[in-house]
């Protein structure tokens, strides 16, 4: 084991200083498609892209949201082209592709960011859950990547960012199908970093912890939904516990302009991550200790938004930076 360890410090210190001397991806010019661009670090991602000069396409499946993302940012003086799909289904996907490079030509980044959150206990949940996450979470990057590989492979030239979560890291309580579907994006995109890098594509496997988006008013919530709600939208709030959105899409641009395999975002979350690594029981008692402390199911099945949750204490001042995301990052109509 000693003697190994001179070749494994070599390895190592090669690889960072071949990736400190790689020059940073230019992105003035280049043509960026942003799933679930609509809103939330979708939103936020699209304006800062597009003020490092790119072009920008957004998709989501509401159009009212894009009709409405494309005013806000073009107030905010940023054009983008956007599309309404669902890119769950293989061919919506890859039509939008198909138009995203008809309009602005082929595309040198992709970003994968569309999500759906359930909130509530496992016996809330129902197969649909489960199915909607990995639908969202593994199928509908499977589908993008798929069709955008087509011409990043010709080109010998491209960028992938797979916005996935702590929650692909650390199974959370009362996120177990949006846990399901992070693992399997997490899965995904670290083997594609490796499988790409031949063909001069990088992958970056993006892995955020809380992040003030405002969009707890648009997941879904079961079981005893306001308490849920109130839990969930107060912890988005906390300014040591979370972080901002729009800080976190400037980190996302720039790993993506370093080539990063991977980054995690917000010192909790990094904290959190290392310990996992180190001592996986360790957490595993501690999520299920902190369980104990989460609402009970109360038989309730019926998903609400958190819009439809509305409880004395959330929204209250408790939510106030949350609620100031919603209005910032088009989350509310």
């Amino acid at each position: 084991m000693v003697r190994k360890l001179p070749f494994v410090v070599g390895v190592v210190s090669g690889y960072w200083a071949v990736k400190r001397s790689r020059p940073a991806f230019e992105l003035k010019d280049k043509t960026v498609f942003i799933t679930g661009g609509s809103r939330g670090l979708g939103f936020l991602l699209a304006l800062e892209f597009a003020k490092s000069g790119s072009r920008v396409a957004i998709c989501a499946r509401d159009p009212e949201e894009i009709k409405r993302a494309e005013k806000l940012l073009a107030d905010a003086g940023v054009s983008v082209f956007g599309i309404d799909c669902d890119v769950t289904l293989r061919e919506e996907a890859e039509i939008a592709v198909q138009k995203v490079q008809e309009q602005l030509g082929p595309i040198d980044v992709l970003v994968n960011n569309a999500g759906v959150i359930t909130v509530g206990p496992m016996e809330s949940m129902t197969i649909d859950d489960y199915r909607d996450s990995i639908n969202t979470h593994f199928w509908g990057p499977f589908f993008t990547i798929t069709a955008a590989l087509r011409t990043m492979r010709s080109r010998r030239h491209g960028r992938i960012v797979n916005i996935s979560s702590i929650g692909g890291k650390i199974s959370v309580p009362h996120l177990l199908p949006y846990s399901v579907g992070k693992f399997a994006l997490t899965g995904f995109s670290e083997g594609l970093h490796s499988e790409l890098r031949k063909d001069n594509i990088i992958v970056t496997t993006v892995c955020p912890g809380l992040m003030r988006t405002g969009s707890p008013r648009n997941a879904s919530f079961k079981g005893d939904n306001q308490a849920e709600y109130a839990w969930f939208s107060i912890s988005d709030s906390i300014p040591l516990l979370s972080m901002s959105a729009r800080r976190a899409a400037q980190q996302i641009v720039k790993a993506c302009q370093r080539g990063d395999a991977e980054v995690t975002l917000s010192l909790p979350a990094k904290v959190a991550t290392k310990i996992h690594g180190l001592f996986p029981g360790t957490t595993a008692e501690a999520m299920a200790l902190s369980n104990r402390f989460l609402p009970s199911a109360n038989g309730n099945k019926q998903a609400r938004t958190g819009a439809q949750s509305a409880s004395e204490v959330s929204p209250s001042w408790l939510t106030t930076l949350t609620e100031r995301a919603a209005s910032e990052n088009n989350e509310v109509a």
